[in-house]
């Protein structure tokens, strides 16, 4: 009988307790004793969160199908519990056998996002984990990084011993063979470290050396261990047919962000826009077979009991089987009450078609992401959308029943001026004009136009690696200019109008392309009380701005620069297949702004066709 690291006490004093309780239907139960290796699986939020997350649920499939492994799943605990298990010394647990993280074999982080930083020494300093990999012994778990942060892992080298560069479902079997083998053969930690910074796709930080130039530039980024690589080559799985998911997926006693079942369509994005850093690093496109995943939205829905299916992909519309698949998924369940989400979809008529089928209009609201008002932005970003697809996608939607529309924008893109700003707004007006042409007995009520700006940050291994930022003034000014011309606009009245927080804007901004320099304002920031500031209500800007002045790093230095063609950037030793060469190319013709067709329509020679897999192979058949 499984005995709870928390008594009944704490459980009734602390939010939401069956956060921390396990023992959800389709959660993994092993016998300790005939298991090999302990994986403590972490996503450093909160469990709502952290459960809605579809890589760490293939992972934790993965890992349990071999037998001499037991994968558990452990989340950053919410503020009041991480102060009770700071007064009564109660150390960080997993979920599944309840014990200490400490006692584990490895703790695996998926970090998703920048401002979950100070989470990540919370589950270390919980754990009883020291925070420095430097500081680590024999006896304390192996800490592992992965997800899109680790594409640049620098700003936390100090607190992993390694990372994970790439698809999850591809060394993870070398990695842990290696474990038990070095374990087998009476190994140190240090001896585990080289064997594994031998295999592909694997970087040991501890293992390298940086120096700098004056200007506090890199000036070298080398090895310092014969085992250790000078390039750290991304992962990729080339068939995500043949390749794990998982058929039962752990189901929440609560409920959480995404609470249904998801169906990956596929990986990667052939279109191609220059600010979003997941349409390279998950380059190719690869899809997964329409029978598959037939298959896999019957079982999954039986083994969960979810009454929502969604599908899961960066652009789903460039799906290439997405109409035999919805017309099935439509046909089959919606008449048993199961609801059908598609999100990602470009607003054509056979989305419009669907989305009718699958929504309540009147409930339902349509999105759009333009991300930039002007045309001459959006060819600065490469969006691929004019005006025109606009307007023509949301006349569509309107004659069709709808009347509520999202969209969302990006301001302080490169090159953008005052007059592209001011477009954001005459847009808006445009689609809620587009509207109010319908014969009055064809409209429903009046239209809701919520636009949404959100601060642009130039993130690694994108063409606007290169760009400046602008500093907390400068970005409210911005959306000043917005707001003033929202005021202007004739159906005002029909337009609402929102912006992301500015000071969150500079901080990620900051650790998306920072160096390892910046291992110390983290852990300062920690010590000054930073957690969970992801969210908006524990988010403490003045404490940030401390932790820089307290370290005597300059934010400017990160954020207010444009930088020189031949500078070395803190992530160039990985490579994800696009070549620097083919993103500087690119960031050139955003300048000049020339449009790049998409994959299907020419390849442009970026660089991932070496993988030898998905779109880059399809489209020379």
């Amino acid at each position: 009988m499984r005995k709870l690291a928390l008594n009944d006490e704490i459980l009734l004093k602390i939010e939401k307790p069956a956060r921390y309780i396990g023992n959800e239907v389709n959660s993994v139960m092993k016998d300790p004793e005939k298991v090999d290796i302990r994986f403590a699986m972490c996503f450093p939020d909160v469990y709502e969160i952290g459960m809605s997350h579809l890589g760490i649920q293939i992972l934790y499939d993965m890992f349990n199908r071999r037998d001499d492994v037991w994968c558990q799943r452990v989340y950053s605990p919410w503020v009041d519990l991480d102060k009770i298990m700071r007064e009564e010394h109660i150390p960080l647990f997993a979920l599944e056998s309840q014990k200490p993280i400490k006692e584990f074999d490895f703790l695996g982080i998926t970090i998703q996002y920048e401002m979950c930083y100070t989470n990540i020494l919370q589950i270390l300093d919980l754990s009883g984990i020291p925070l420095s990999a430097c500081d680590r012994g024999d006896t304390d778990p192996i800490v592992i990084g992965g997800g899109p942060c680790a594409y640049n892992p620098e700003p936390l080298a100090e607190f992993f011993d390694l990372f994970y560069i790439g698809d999850g479902e591809t060394v993870y079997d070398q990695l842990l063979d290696a474990y038990k083998e070095n374990r087998k053969n009476g190994g140190s930690r240090k001896e585990f470290l080289e064997k594994a910074a031998k295999l592909e796709g694997i970087y040991v930080p501890g293992f390298y050396e940086v120096s700098y130039k004056e200007d506090g530039t890199i000036a070298s980024f080398l090895p310092v261990n014969p085992h250790a690589k000078t390039t750290i080559q991304k992962q990729m799985v080339k068939n995500l047919t043949d390749t794990y998911y998982p058929k039962a997926p752990v189901v929440p006693f609560i409920k959480i962000t995404q609470d249904r079942v998801v169906l990956e369509i596929q990986r990667g994005c052939i279109r191609g826009c220059r600010f979003c850093q997941a349409g390279m690093i998950y380059r190719p496109t690869r899809e997964r077979n329409v029978e598959m995943l037939k298959q896999y939205a019957y079982q999954m829905l039986k083994n969960t009991g979810h009454e929502e299916i969604s599908l899961s992909s960066l652009s789903s519309s460039d799906y290439s089987q997405l109409k035999e698949l919805v017309t099935f998924l439509i046909e089959e369940f919606k008449g048993n009450g199961i609801n059908i989400s598609l999100p990602s979809l470009r607003i054509d008529a056979f989305s419009l078609d669907v989305m009718g089928k699958v929504q309540d209009i009147r409930k339902s609201s349509l999105t759009f992401a333009p991300e930039a008002g002007s045309q001459r932005m959006r060819d600065v970003i490469n969006k691929g959308l004019t005006e025109e697809m606009i307007l023509d996608g949301a006349g569509q939607a309107f004659e069709g029943g709808w009347n509520k529309v999202k969209l969302y924008f990006m301001l302080g893109l490169p090159t953008e001026t005052k007059e592209d700003m001011k477009e954001i707004p005459r847009l808006a007006d445009k689609i809620a004009r587009r509207y109010y042409e319908l014969p009055k007995d064809r409209r429903n009520g009046k239209c809701q136009i919520t636009t949404s700006t959100s601060f642009f940050i130039p993130k690694p291994f994108t063409p606007f690696q290169w760009a400046r930022m602008y500093n907390n003034d400068e970005y409210i000014a911005r959306a000043a200019i917005v707001k003033h011309e929202f005021n202007e606009q004739l159906n005002r009245k029909s337009l609402k109008y929102h912006w992301h927080d500015a000071e969150v804007t500079v901080l990620e901004g900051v650790f998306a392309r920072g160096d390892r320099k910046l291992s110390k304002v983290i852990r300062e920031a920690y010590r000054l009380g930073c957690l969970y500031d992801s969210w908006t209500e524990n988010f403490d800007n003045e404490k940030w701005m401390k932790a820089f002045e307290n370290t005597g790093i300059e934010i400017g230095f990160y954020n207010l620069r444009e930088r020189d063609a031949d500078e070395i950037f803190p992530w160039d030793f990985i490579d994800i297949g696009v070549t620097k060469e083919f993103l500087y190319q690119e960031w050139q013709h955003a300048k000049k702004g020339e449009v790049t067709p998409n994959c299907r329509v020419k390849c442009s020679g970026c660089g991932v066709m070496k993988y030898k897999g998905g779109v880059c192979v399809e489209s020379k058949n």
